[in-house]
């Protein structure tokens, strides 16, 4: 009996409590203090910005001949006025026609100030110019590949002016829906309605709570926000890194001791996902960039006591998107396996049906706070709103975007740095070539060995 209960209770704090600390009740947590945060704004209200500063926008160029004049548009259009906003645009080589887009940007917005300058050294030192040469207040960077909403650089200058304590923000980054839903391939549209439904999660309920404990790990390098006084007393974006965005979050956060803040209703909108080849090395990307630099900056603390890792924020975050990632894999696995020794496959069903049940109420309970975020943008609200469906599908899309980056954690071991990473094709044609070697060895070493046994 004794036994039987040990089992138990060994099966159910595998399969259910576990997964509910380490991830369900922190989210449902976090659900609650981002309800306070919301009461909380609009009990203290917001006030007209009196003075406007003006403002530098960077736009790092590189074959954006199709998005470039759209971009630039955006800015025109803003809220923000158009002589207080200062444009450079850095070419790092570009193929294309972009400079012609440029041209017919200043032309159509003949009002707004904008500046061409030519960099073939790589991302990073072209902006790194651009901040040399940059006058405003506030230097922004922002993609060529989207489009800013109109209240964006108010809204964002806004929380600059009225908060001292905030030196650099990130602004929240959506797909664009009209974009997502002109999708012709069926299972692409799907793929990318996800992809909108995971970006809102990631920014306006992930990032935002990140944001009440300063402890946002990187800022988004396709919009972000700096005081330019205390972005020259960074070293600017380091060129030795694919993730030059993260090397400077932590500059700011980790060696200025400078606060890192979320603007939730600072919205910019960023081309859909091309296919999932694209989806694949961006993901990796981002996931070999995260570990190269936070071995730059967190290896000393290692050495620390095991319960530090479990007070400071960006050591917690790295355990639990890094060093747990294996025992979760190991966990998925064993639901293949776990037939095989003796467990109840209808209890089995039941665990894992239970589990996937609470991901799919941490992310409702995040869909009602992301509404209330975004009741000021009305038809990105009602566009998000009427997705609620994909709900359901969310955890599959978060599992397979989990096992990409397990895949950029084991390339960043086997592989060097790079910008340009194999695509999930490629790789799987380069694994069907090394199973075939293999195989091809094995038949032969077996061939070998019947000539050996019939001499």
């Amino acid at each position: 009996m004794m036994g039987r209960l040990t089992n138990l209770f060994l099966f159910w704090s595998a399969w259910i409590i576990l997964p509910l600390l380490i991830e369900i009740i922190p989210a449902i947590g976090n659900f609650m203090l981002l309800v306070w945060k919301k009461l909380h704004v609009r009990k203290l209200g917001q006030e007209e910005l009196q003075f406007k500063p003006t403002i530098t926008l960077i736009i790092p160029v590189y074959n954006s001949e199709a998005t470039l004049y759209h971009c630039i548009k955006s800015i025109n259009d803003s809220t923000y006025p158009t002589e207080l906003i200062e444009v450079l645009l850095v070419d790092n080589g570009s193929k294309d026609n972009s400079f012609a887009e440029f041209q017919r940007a200043q032309l159509t917005f003949a009002e707004l100030s904008m500046w061409w300058i030519s960099s073939q050294q790589g991302k990073s030192k072209a902006l790194n110019k651009a901040i040399f040469n940059s006058n405003g207040k506030y230097v922004m960077n922002i993609d060529s590949d989207g489009i800013l909403e109109e209240t964006a650089l108010y809204n964002m200058v806004a929380q600059f002016e009225r908060d001292g304590s905030v030196d650099c923000m990130t602004g929240v980054i959506l797909t664009q829906p009209d974009l997502v839903e002109e999708t012709e391939h069926f299972f692409l549209r799907q793929f990318r309605r996800l992809e909108f439904m995971e970006y809102a999660q990631a920014f306006l309920a992930g990032r935002n709570f990140e944001s009440q404990f300063n402890s946002i790990y990187t800022l988004s390098g396709a919009f972000s926000a700096f005081r330019k006084s205390v972005l020259l007393k960074t070293y600017l974006y380091n060129t030795n890194t694919i993730c030059e965005d993260t090397h400077l979050s932590f500059q700011i956060k980790s060696v200025l001791n400078k606060k890192i803040a979320l603007c939730p209703d600072a919205l910019f909108m960023v081309d859909p996902i091309d296919d999932l080849n694209k989806f694949y090395t961006q993901r990796q990307r981002w996931q070999i960039g995260e570990l190269e630099v936070s071995n730059m900056f967190l290896k000393n603390k290692m050495r620390q006591p095991i319960w530090k890792f479990f007070t400071d924020p960006t050591m917690r975050l790295l355990m639990m998107d890094h060093t747990f990632a294996f025992p979760r894999l190991i966990w998925y696995f064993a639901l293949a396996a776990i037939g095989c020794i003796n467990y109840d496959f209808g209890k089995t069903l039941i665990a894992t049906a239970l589990i996937y049940g609470l991901y799919v109420l941490v992310g409702l309970l995040y869909y009602f706070n992301i509404l209330t975020f975004l009741e000021n943008f009305k038809d990105i609200r009602r566009y998000y709103a009427g997705k609620v469906g994909y709900l359901l599908l969310l955890p599959l899309y978060n599992l397979y975007a989990f096992f990409v980056r397990i895949a950029g954690i084991i390339n960043s071991i086997a592989r060097k740095s790079s910008w340009k990473t194999k695509t999930w094709t490629a790789e799987m044609e380069e694994c069907e070539d090394t199973l075939k070697f293999d195989w091809n060895w094995v038949c032969e070493m077996r061939r070998k060995l019947i000539d050996l046994l019939e001499e």
